[in-house]
């Protein structure tokens, strides 16, 4: 079974393209972060690339902007291309076949008018530059603790 499930926020607003076709399509990735922290106490994010089809990429286009909060659920698609140098390279997408908005406009309005004290975690796109030290979601109301016995 192929099946994938994430729920984070957008790095930047995605934008409409269509193939030769004329089939509406987006790219964005999403910021999710691990559920665990690494030895030193850091909470790592992972950058997960989405690419969504037809009246349900419209709809993400309009309606999304850098910071939204989705759930994505589709299916992992694997790839491979070669460069201009003729280096082989891999990719990995998750196909969506839904993306529901977690919330509302007033809720990302709100967000983005409070003055942030920290770099943003969905200013970088390189995993390997990004060390994020607070809960990017802390911000969103009361704390939710689930305790690890849960996922058992």
């Amino acid at each position: 079974m192929n099946r994938a499930m994430l729920v984070g926020r957008l790095t930047a607003k995605p934008e409409l393209r269509y193939t030769s076709a004329n089939l509406p399509f987006a790219r964005f990735t999403v910021a999710v972060n691990r559920t665990f922290t690494s030895r030193d106490g850091q909470r790592e994010t992972d950058f997960i690339g989405v690419v969504v089809w037809r009246k349900q990429a419209e709809n993400v286009c309009n309606f999304l902007d850098k910071g939204s909060l989705v759930s994505v659920e589709g299916r992992i698609q694997t790839g491979s291309y070669d460069d201009k140098d003729g280096n082989k390279r891999y990719t990995m997408d998750v196909v969506a076949d839904s993306v529901q908005f977690l919330e509302s406009r007033a809720q990302r309005d709100s967000r983005e008018s409070m003055p942030s004290t920290s770099p943003s975690p969905y200013d970088y796109q390189n995993t390997n530059d990004v060390n994020i030290e607070d809960d990017p979601f802390a911000d969103f109301g009361d704390s939710v603790s689930i305790d690890d016995n849960f996922l058992e």
